[in-house]
């Protein structure tokens, strides 16, 4: 089994760390740098930041954090919200992100994905999909979960692979921030038809929800409440996954 990442997000409602449930009802926890520094230190392989009301302003005033953020930290950064154009992901590479999460973007012209990875290289580029069960397929939505799409993630997943895309992050919005658990089956079924890494997110509330995502073929699991409400620390849930076999990074690796 090939080693797994643990991604902590935090969401950012300028100039807040904040935390909902579903993507709604967002609390605010202070200064997301500290906790970005905090996670670092603690032994995250990853961060992945997201401006939650960048694509319903149509701004991204998240870059002056990532400026910030990356002179204290050394893990690899993902960012998104209100990334549109080409210039945008541009200024978002300079301010120091090592990779680009897309979603609503994407949705409204698809062809932006190709244009991204042809100009920066597929490994910076992320397809954000925020999902949500119907009672015969999952649906994306986009606006940070406040708008349908009516296209099937299955086939959003397949069409964006084609398109270029590096990795393929997957958040059930039904799970986002309850603590229930991944939407096994959503991650499941699209690890299936893409060959690109799946990245679950959404739900992780107990150390054995990792297991369960990891044996359903995600390649990395990001997390945010049992972080940020400090439920887990870092160095106990590499230390649990340890001990039931799930390949990680060392702390410090």
């Amino acid at each position: 089994m090939q080693v797994k990442r643990l991604i902590a997000r935090l969401d950012i409602k300028e100039p807040n760390l904040v935390k909902g449930v579903q993507l709604e009802g967002f609390r605010k926890l202070g200064d997301p740098n500290e906790k970005a520094k905090n996670y670092y230190l603690q032994g995250i392989d990853e961060i992945f930041y997201t401006d939650i009301v960048a694509s319903l302003y149509e701004r991204n005033s998240i870059l002056d954090l990532i400026s910030k953020t990356v002179s204290d930290v050394f893990v690899p950064i993902t960012v998104g919200g209100g990334l549109r154009s080409i210039d945008d992901v541009a200024a978002a590479l300079r301010a120091g992100a090592d990779k680009v999460a897309i979603n609503t973007a994407a949705i409204k012209n698809p062809k932006l994905l190709s244009e991204i990875a042809n100009k920066f290289g597929s490994q910076c580029l992320v397809l954000s999909i925020q999902a949500k069960s119907h009672s015969n397929y999952w649906e994306c939505f986009y606006d940070n979960g406040r708008e349908h799409s009516h296209i099937d993630v299955l086939d959003w997943a397949k069409k964006a692979e084609t398109l270029g895309v590096g990795e393929i992050l997957v958040t059930s919005v039904d799970r986002e921030g309850t603590g229930k658990g991944y939407d096994l089956e959503l991650i499941e079924a699209v690890s299936k038809v893409v060959n690109v890494p799946v990245i679950a997110g959404g739900g992780m509330g107990a150390m054995q929800h990792l297991s369960d995502v990891f044996n359903c073929g995600a390649d990395a699991a990001v997390m945010a409440k049992v972080l940020h409400y400090g439920e887990f620390s870092i160095p106990d849930i590499k230390n649990y996954c340890c001990n039931v076999g799930i390949p990680v990074r060392p702390f410090g690796k």
